[in-house]
């Protein structure tokens, strides 16, 4: 089977997770500056197959969109241009990087490490993925 790769979508920087080859356990990936997103994508697409990518929706809590939803939305028809043989899905991001900040504290994660918000980043983006596996069954 091939991989999913799930995106935490950021203005600065974007958080990668990847299932693993038979789509049972969702793992962090990195960290990459946005800008280089698309390269980094194609890189990994070229090394490994990937079936889909999981691009996490933001919305507020009442459902409107935030900020961050049209940026999100260009991305996704960009990946869909960009790579027509995958399926792109979105799937909810609410709380995400809360549960991403809990998830390392309660991991022993140091203070130091918990600061650093690329780790947040790929955390968040993991618990999107895994959310999203769990979702299909």
């Amino acid at each position: 089977m091939a991989r999913i790769v799930a995106i935490d979508y950021g203005n600065k920087r974007t958080g990668l997770a990847v299932t693993d080859p038979m789509q049972i356990i969702a793992t962090a990936l990195e960290t990459v500056p946005t800008h280089t997103l698309f390269d980094r994508l194609k890189a990994y697409v070229a090394a490994e197959p990937v079936e889909a990518f999981v691009v996490g929706w933001p919305t507020n809590t009442d459902g409107t969109d935030t900020d961050t939803t049209a940026p999100v939305r260009g991305l996704i028809k960009k990946l869909k241009a960009v790579f027509p043989d995958q399926t792109v899905y979105q799937h909810d991001e609410r709380f995400t990087s809360r549960m991403a900040l809990q998830s390392m504290i309660a991991g022993g994660t140091s203070k130091k490490d918990r600061r650093v918000k690329g780790n947040i980043d790929m955390v968040s983006a993991t618990i999107i993925l895994q959310s999203f596996m769990e979702s299909k069954n």
